[in-house]
């Protein structure tokens, strides 16, 4: 029997085990892989395979049975999940529904989620911008949560490295705010988009209106083909999986990279219950997890651990992971694990018409618009809130059909519409300022269907929120009028909290063990051999979206793990 155990403990022996498959979850999985290590990837939804498994990918409007729209049956049972803007009926498959994993909103909380190989990488919004030292530095300089052990410099490197294999579309704006990076050539601009940018650049000296960089593959290069990937095909029908490979996602690129290797064994199917430290070896030895059909437990082992379950995930299985040495969570003798949550405040948004160029219109679709980078308070504190926000910007054409007639003058007459006129349109992107009242925690007695506590959430919006959103519409009113623009509607629609999907935090990086979770490389401090790269790992929140953050810090980390495994420092 002894003999039986130990031969069952092997065989479920790694080098290394990844919690979790999307964005950074897969960029830990190929690193570890291609630096030689056997790694199992525990994921907790079902396999999805690249091109195989996205059933509506191909499907016109026509083949829907309810022509793209959710059902009234489908609403009334998925009230949270409903508000996602890419939650559709040729979407449904890849999101979370509300009654599959409750949890706990001590304050109204839209947690969106996608639990399956590949995650939320597979319906993500693909904007890719790098962070600034105006962004490491916030926290040290304005005064709120912690210092940044890191700066651009520790991770610039790792941007570049992770951009060329992603495949990042973008124009070198040469801006301090938003440091360039490894470009494929930018997507297009229209001529109400040019438009407003010469506006904005003739007024002001520090507002800048710059295309996107977004994870598509404009222009593919040697290191794409191998993936298997192609130049994106501008559907814009991204979230349901793109067979071409046109955008960035753990399906197409670094999971099956990571397979060839042969160094990777994929478990979906697997819920993570806790990570197992062993207080002799002072030391993680392994994770234990719940499988989703059976509901039966299983250990496995590994040297190193790397936590991906996406940022209020991972804060649960580490609140999880309870000891006699660590009563309150794994790692936690800060006492601040699941505290300092903080998130993007997208409640603003602002709407126009414009007159001009009516002799111009707009042919095809682009998977990707123009962008504002934060202006306020860069340099200086000029208002009466901390930091800043981002802005999204695009302008169409509307077009109108005669749908009067009968026959062939209907036909026609739905063949050619009516142009209207230029609409332009604008969303906020704001930083929020992490607290220690915006936390998350374990519920002392309701369960999950896997037996494990359910998270409890309580995060809202504060001031500083309500005055950013404030200044953010008389800022592009102003700039917008400046502009030419007219019928101008600012609109602030109270959006709980969570319907971002930007959530980060709760295990925050810092250089003292005092006050924080994790050390400059993303370990924890107390715990060497565990690593959590995705977004709860995060100290603040910037302006940018956060994945392409992720993946240059996951790709820094494990390689910084292996390093020191060959060392015997973890």
């Amino acid at each position: 029997m002894a003999n039986l155990n130990i031969d069952a403990k092997a065989q479920n022996t790694y080098d290394a085990i990844v919690i979790g498959s999307g964005i950074s979850g897969g960029w830990a999985a190929k690193e570890l892989t291609g630096k030689g290590l056997r790694t199992l990837v525990l994921e907790r939804g079902r396999d999805v395979r690249h091109v195989t498994d996205y059933p509506t990918t191909m499907m016109q409007p026509w083949e829907f049975d309810h022509r793209g729209q959710l059902t009234k049956e489908v609403k009334d049972a998925n009230p949270i999940i409903s508000k996602c803007y890419a939650f559709y009926e040729g979407t449904q498959q890849f999101f979370v529904k509300d009654a599959e994993h409750p949890y706990i909103q001590e304050k109204p909380f839209d947690w969106i989620r996608g639990y399956q190989v590949g995650g939320k990488s597979l319906m993500w919004a693909r904007q890719t911008q790098r962070w600034s030292d105006f962004d490491f530095e916030g926290p040290a300089r304005d005064g709120f949560a912690v210092d940044w052990p890191i700066r651009y410099a520790d991770l610039a490197p790792w941007y570049s490295y992770v951009e060329r294999f992603a495949g990042i579309t973008g124009n070198k704006d040469g801006l301090d705010t938003l440091p360039d990076g490894e470009f494929l050539p930018p997507h297009e601009w229209n001529c109400v988009e040019k438009h407003f940018q010469q506006k904005v650049a003739s007024r002001y000296k520090d507002r800048h209106v710059i295309m996107g960089r977004a994870a598509h593959i404009t222009k593919p290069q040697p290191v794409h083909l191998q993936q298997g990937r192609a130049q994106c095909q501008h559907r814009t029908i991204c979230e349901r999986g793109c067979p071409f490979g046109g955008y960035f996602s753990s399906n197409s690129s670094t999971i099956p990279w990571a397979a060839k290797t042969g160094k990777m064994t994929l478990r979906p199917d697997s819920v993570v219950h806790s990570i197992i430290y062993d207080e002799q070896k002072v030391r993680a030895t392994g994770v234990r997890i719940v499988d989703a059909n059976t509901k039966q437990m299983q250990e496995y082992y590994a040297r190193i651990i790397f936590l991906n379950a996406a940022a209020l995930n991972s804060n649960l299985v580490l609140l999880n992971s309870t000891s006699h040495r660590f009563p309150n969570g794994l790692g936690n003798d800060s006492g601040v694990l699941g505290k300092y949550i903080a998130f993007h405040n997208y409640r603003a948004g602002i709407s126009a018409q414009y007159d001009g160029n009516l002799d111009s219109t707009t042919d095809g679709r682009r998977p990707n618009s123009p962008y504002i980078p934060r202006f306020r308070n860069v340099y200086k504190q000029e208002t009466d809130f901390l930091r800043g926000y981002a802005a999204g910007f695009s302008a169409g054409r509307s077009s109108r059909a005669n749908q009067n007639g009968i026959g062939a003058d209907l036909k026609q007459n739905l063949l050619n519409p009516e142009l209207g006129g230029w609409y332009v349109g604008s969303h906020m992107m704001g930083e929020t300022i992490p607290k220690e009242t915006n936390f998350v925690a374990l519920d002392s007695a309701q369960k999950d269907p896997f037996g494990i506590p359910q998270l409890k959430i309580s995060i809202a919006y504060d001031d500083n929120d309500d005055k950013m959103v404030k200044d953010y519409q008389e800022q592009m009113t102003e700039m917008f009028t400046a502009a030419g623009f007219t019928n101008i509607r600012v609109r602030d629609d109270h959006r709980n909290p969570g319907l971002d999907i930007h959530e980060m935090g709760g295990a925050r990086m810092g250089k003292d063990p005092k006050t924080s979770v994790l050390n400059k490389w993303n370990q924890l401090h107390a715990v060497k051999n565990v690593f959590v790269t995705d977004g709860s790992c995060m100290t603040s929140t910037s302006t940018q979206n956060p994945s392409l953050t992720y993946m240059a810090m996951t790709a820094r980390s494990a390689d910084y793990a292996v390093k020191a495994m060959k060392k015997g420092l973890v």
